[in-house]
């Protein structure tokens, strides 16, 4: 217990009081931002009647052992204790930034769908050729994840992004001056290995500033505006592509990755407290990615978070044919998909960020699976039932992801927290685990499942049931890890 009860204890109750309040000593702050750290002895903290009164209350009497538990995991996690200075605009500031960053991935993949065939029309590339230039993307988003935030946390946040911004808009340029299929592959994996910084070190930035509500309130807000990227890209995509040709796209991406690297470099702090910084060398490195490697808990949140968004994802990667060839829809109204599963992200992440410090949360993320499982089973029914037609065949993928945005940023923020000295590390372990399956989706799965509404349906059912068995497992290991 010792000093670090009696920091944990200050901490909760500069974070738990009311935003402006002007009672003495109350650290009155920005709605959302963090309050900083103070320094106390064990003795003081011990005699101060405040952090005996607060101790009847660290455990809210309406949550269970294992919420408790859940709750106590996050709680006392090292932040930046300097935060409340770092960023003093409004908390939504920060999230409109790092959801800028991590819409690159999303743009650097939807905008150039709508040219696939023009693409291969112009370079001589067959179908199979130009879905390698997906899953070269992919799978070097997944590897290079495994490296992002092990080095943010030795060098900062602030040198990984902005190098990988730099590779990125470079890459770019090699896009859209390939005239070969070969050249695209290989540009398209150095996008893929750079364009991976962003989300996964946002993720680390969310947790180094902000205290485990405000953080699922800003990881909310960030999943909000994220939400946007995969409903324009492709309108933009198309647009360039009909107007001006593919290589246009590419230099659209080029534009996206300078403005983006101009904003970081001028408005992101650095928020990796340099007590918090690791030792950078192999030995040390192999030792993290070992833990974490060997830790069931950790690879089981991991799982439980990255898994079942494929359960939707898998529809997107199937968007040509699903829409097309099964919905017998038109290009032109392709957008009635991406329309609605976009609204389901959003509004689900807005309600997880108003659930935020109000429900447990273990039952915020029983919630999410809850909506999942059943609108799964409903679909998979309806399309054993009847034949798939647009008016009703789309709405069960938004529910779909109402769900999932509904327990992701709660999922994400305990995988954080298992390690807290390696939130870097952990994010880029937990990406890594997310782009591999999606990787393998796009590349195996999807190919195997698209021709048939029911199995498309069975393979999203399966994916989601993967990560509810894994939350099963992992929830009452989790209340054992925190209980004293």
């Amino acid at each position: 217990m010792g000093r670090g009860f009696g920091l944990g204890f200050e901490v909760w109750l500069r974070t738990s009081r009311r935003v402006g309040s002007t009672e003495p000593g109350s650290d009155a702050r920005p709605r959302g931002m963090a309050a900083t750290v103070a320094t106390s002895q064990d003795a003081a903290a011990a005699q101060n009647p405040a952090y005996r009164l607060a101790s009847l209350f660290l455990r809210p009497r309406n949550l269970g052992a294992d919420d408790s538990a859940l709750t106590t995991l996050v709680g006392f996690a090292a932040m930046n204790p300097d935060a409340r200075t770092l960023w003093q605009a409004p908390s939504w500031g920060l999230a409109v930034l790092l959801a800028c960053l991590g819409m690159l991935g999303p743009f650097s993949i939807d905008t150039y769908l709508p040219a696939f065939t023009g693409i291969a029309r112009a370079i001589g590339a067959s179908p199979v050729e130009m879905q390698q230039t997906l899953s070269a993307y992919l799978f070097g988003f997944a590897v290079m994840n495994l490296f992002h935030g092990a080095l943010s946390d030795s060098f900062g946040r602030r040198p990984v992004v902005l190098g990988g911004l730099a590779v990125f808009t470079l890459a770019s340029i090699g896009c859209a001056l390939s005239q070969h299929v070969g050249a695209l592959v290989f540009f398209r994996a150095v996008q893929g290995m750079s364009a991976g910084a962003g989300i996964v070190i946002s993720r680390a930035v969310i947790r180094d500033m902000f205290p485990p509500a405000d953080a699922q309130r800003v990881m909310s807000q960030v999943t909000i505006y994220f939400g946007v990227a995969p409903a324009i890209a492709p309108m933009v995509g198309g647009y360039l592509f009909i107007h001006a040709g593919w290589h246009t796209i590419f230099w659209f991406l080029t534009g996206v990755g300078i403005v983006l690297l101009l904003a970081i470099w001028k408005l992101l702090p650095e928020t990796l407290h340099s007590t918090h910084r690791q030792p950078f060398n192999a030995r040390h490195l192999l030792h993290g990615y070992w833990a974490l490697a060997s830790n069931p808990r950790f690879l089981t949140l991991a799982l439980a978070s990255g898994i079942p968004f494929n359960g939707m994802f898998l529809y997107v990667l199937s968007a040509p044919v699903f829409l097309g060839d099964l919905l017998h829809l038109a290009p032109d109204e392709f957008f009635w998909f991406f329309l609605l599963s976009i609204a389901g992200i959003m509004s689900g992440a807005f309600l997880s960020g108003r659930m935020a410090g109000r429900i447990k949360p273990s039952r915020q993320i029983r919630y999410g699976f809850l909506i999942m499982g059943g609108v799964s089973i409903a679909n998979l029914a309806l399309n054993l039932l009847f034949v798939p037609e647009a008016w009703w065949a789309l709405f069960p993928i938004a529910f779909y992801s109402f769900g999932w945005a509904m327990m992701v940023p709660v999922v994400t923020l305990l995988v954080l927290d298992i390690v807290p000295e390696r939130r870097g590390m952990a994010s880029s372990f937990q990406a890594c685990i997310g782009s591999s399956a999606n990787g393998a989706v796009a590349g195996v799965i999807s190919p195997l499942v698209m021709h048939s509404t029911i199995a498309l349906a069975a393979t999203s059912l399966a994916m989601m049931s993967i990560g509810v068995f894994a939350w099963l497992w992992v929830k009452p290991r989790l209340a054992r890890q925190s209980t004293p």
